[in-house]
């Protein structure tokens, strides 16, 4: 799953806290290889995602933000964690 599969994918599922592995595909051919980059755990919190990373921090980001600093990554697939975190995506769009 790219970023922006995973932004629709968030912003179908409301405040649901996700957790997903940040993939980065390094090299071509036979050497190319997968590195796991760390563990986030993302909601959307209105028109922005809550991510916290690895080291425990916690940032608000929108679309562009979220597109600048995970754009390059993929990931593995949302596991749900079951925590709700805010209703309001429930009842808006993100697009």
């Amino acid at each position: 799953m790219n970023a922006t599969e995973l932004l629709t994918y968030l912003g179908a599922r409301g405040g649901q806290e996700y957790r997903v592995t940040a993939l980065l595909h390094v090299g071509r051919g036979r050497m190319a290889s997968v590195r796991e980059l760390g563990e986030y755990r993302l909601n959307m919190r209105g028109a922005s995602v809550q991510a916290t990373g690895p080291s425990g921090q916690t940032r608000l980001l929108d679309r562009d933000e979220f597109l600048a600093v995970f754009g390059s990554y993929a990931f593995s697939p949302a596991t749900p964690t079951g925590k709700m975190t805010d209703l309001g995506p429930l009842f808006g769009s993100f697009g």
